[in-house]
């Protein structure tokens, strides 16, 4: 038995995290793994992360190979199935196939996809990992028709819409995503401040949103201390917070009012921004829309376009 399954009150496969009968349900089983997260062992944390990180690998991969890429060993998994009622993990595995099957149409076309994606990691030569992050990017951009609210979109283009200034932290890996909404925002004349990082000044300069301010705040794992940080206060002041992060076991989902979680897909090197920066983009065009109040598609001006 490994170290860490003896941490958080997790004993062994014989000891439950719950008492009830298993979620037979995709969305039940994540309830389930917020419920039991703070009472979990470090190992079974780190599985929790991953699941909810990577539900497509985990509908569609061997235990094995989902267990190497979590880097647990494959038997935790097992372990860690039990110790949520379930007999093993191929019982958790089919709630994430069912998942995929019912949330899209195509399903074996998806799935083939997908382990032709897998097989092409074996690939390290340039056109292979060119291949790779594309396959990839195409699967997690998928994934947002599925996995993205309308409701939540929406709302949180309601609140950029009312907002009289729109403050932006991000930092890091997740800066790209920020420096992004920034210039489309001011394209199209919504007011917004840039919590800069540099000079340590992002939290002072947090301090100065006002009462009809909203903060839209962009972080992945390893989460920015910063970030959470203004996050937690911006909420205990009570200011509207918007967040895109990678889970939603992330730090930032217990304050933020609306959360997106774009699940990511690792990388050898770094993780791809395709899918954070397409749900920062759609926000911005929805947020467009409102404010132009137009029949017609909204418009971001082209501020290089010369005059004709």
């Amino acid at each position: 038995m490994d170290r860490d399954s003896l941490i958080g009150g997790v004993m062994d496969h014989n000891t439950s995290l719950t008492d009830a009968p298993p979620p037979d349900t995709y969305e039940g089983f994540i309830r389930l793994i917020h419920e039991r997260h703070g009472a979990m062992s470090n190992t079974y944390q780190a599985i929790a992360l991953y699941l909810t990180q990577n539900p497509n690998d985990v509908a569609v991969r061997s235990v094995n190979a989902i267990a190497e890429s979590c880097g647990v060993h494959a038997s935790s998994f097992v372990r860690f199935a039990q110790a949520l009622g379930y007999k093993g993990f191929r019982d958790v595995q089919a709630l994430f196939q069912q998942r995929l099957e019912t949330a899209a149409p195509g399903f074996g076309a998806r799935v083939q996809s997908l382990r032709d994606g897998m097989a092409a990691r074996d690939d390290i030569s340039e056109i292979g990992f060119l291949r790779e992050m594309i396959v990839q990017d195409i699967a997690s951009l998928e994934g947002l028709v599925d996995e993205i609210s309308g409701v939540d979109m929406a709302a949180a283009a309601k609140l950029m819409e009312r907002a009289e200034t729109i403050y932006l932290v991000g930092q890091n890996r997740s800066s790209p995503v920020v420096l992004l909404m920034r210039y489309l925002l001011t394209m199209i004349g919504k007011r917004c401040i840039l919590l800069d990082a540099s000079g340590g000044l992002a939290t002072h300069m947090a301090r100065s949103m006002g009462p009809r301010d909203v903060l839209f705040a962009v972080s992945f794992r390893y989460y920015a201390n910063e970030v959470v940080q203004i996050v937690d206060q911006a909420a205990s002041e009570g200011h509207d917070v918007i967040a895109i992060s990678d889970t939603t076991l992330s730090p930032l989902a217990k304050s933020a009012k609306i959360l997106f979680a774009v699940p990511e897909y690792q990388q050898s090197l770094s993780r791809s921004l395709a899918a954070p920066m397409c749900v920062a983009q759609a926000l911005v065009v929805a947020t467009a829309a409102r404010l132009q109040k137009g029949t017609e598609a909204p418009l971001i001006p082209h501020v290089t376009q010369k005059d004709t």
